[in-house]
């Protein structure tokens, strides 16, 4: 052995010592990180306006775990841009615990399919929590419009192509409409605006002509006959509508629409804030369940991983989607 090489052995020792000595203070240090988390407010920032499904359910944790753990949860809406905004907002923020992306399929899933190019990534740049709800979307006019069923509206807008249009307040939304227009077979005019609220304050003003809209945002304005619906877009009928017939019941055997709420950090987040950060969420959507499945959702508190697993399968499938729509990625 050489000179040299023998030289080198003991530093190439020592640095492994110095490296696993670090490794085990740093890994106390979390620790104690996770037991002290939080100690300050924590920021919500929730991808669509106030007013939206989504926000509705993330003020509903926020309290919950405001409530438990003594910190303010602070809900900060950055709608519009189809999640553009509050997605590139949290994956640029420190992984520290405090910034928390509450979103739906349209960020994490849809968008990738719908746009060339996105200002994050849904994968690489986030730390997936856990999904919250899961629901179909409501087909709704406005009480006035001369439709009642599915099969009503697709009559009128086949005898009259490009007369009709429909709103989008997110992406499912929107192909909600587009899916509708490749399987009816008709000419539509999609009119998107930045979040639901807007969308469905025109389409009750008789500005658009038809929505696929979520069920906590469209149910309750259909139930106080602000709206008409027409369809839910799952496989079966809501328990809280159960009137209401699926797509499917109205001569659609293959629409199937439902999307996802989620909350995710930014990447590389402590895995013990990670965890303490999943158990107050997933006590706090137990807590609050009865609200949360008022409007016709279904809780879904999956763990970090099955999370991540659906993320992937849904980014599946709206490639499929958006493929049979044929949409061209903008």
């Amino acid at each position: 052995m050489s000179a040299s090489i023998a030289g080198r052995i003991p530093r190439q020792r020592t640095i492994g010592a110095l490296l696993a000595l670090a490794a085990c203070c740093a890994a106390p240090a979390a620790i104690a990180q996770a037991t002290d988390y939080p100690n300050k407010p924590i920021r919500f920032v929730v991808a669509f306006p106030a007013g939206s499904a989504t926000d509705q359910s993330a003020r509903l944790i926020a309290q919950q775990i405001s409530k438990v753990t003594g910190h303010t949860v602070v809900v900060d809406n950055r709608g519009g841009a189809n999640g553009f905004i509050a997605s590139e907002i949290v994956a640029k923020a420190p992984a520290d615990g405090y910034t928390v992306l509450v979103t739906t399929g349209t960020t994490h899933a849809a968008n990738p399919n719908l746009f060339k190019k996105l200002p994050y990534d849904p994968v690489r740049d986030f730390t997936p929590i856990s999904s919250v709800v899961t629901a179909s979307f409501v087909m709704v006019v406005a009480p006035s419009f001369p439709a009642n069923t599915v099969a009503e509206f697709a009559r009128l807008a086949k005898a009259s192509p490009g007369k009709y249009s429909f709103a989008s307040g997110n992406a499912p939304s929107r192909i909600g409409g587009e899916m509708f227009k490749q399987m009816a077979g008709v000419d539509m005019l999609h009119v998107p605006y930045k979040g639901a609220p807007q969308a469905l304050t025109d389409l009750m003003g008789g500005q658009v002509s038809v929505m696929w809209t979520d069920i906590i945002t469209g149910m309750p304005l259909a139930q106080g006959g602000k709206l008409k619906a027409l369809a839910v877009t799952g496989r079966s009928r809501l328990p809280a509508a159960p009137a209401i017939p699926t797509m499917m019941e109205q001569g659609f055997p293959e629409y199937e629409l439902v999307n996802w709420q989620g909350m995710y950090l930014p990447a590389n987040a402590p895995p013990a804030i990670t965890a303490k950060l999943t158990s107050l969420i997933h006590a706090a959507i137990k807590a609050e369940q009865a609200a949360l499945e008022a409007s016709g959702s279904q809780v879904l508190p999956l763990s970090n991983s099955e999370f991540a697993a659906l993320q992937a399968r849904d980014t599946a499938t709206w490639a499929r989607v958006v493929k049979a729509a044929g949409m061209v990625p903008e």
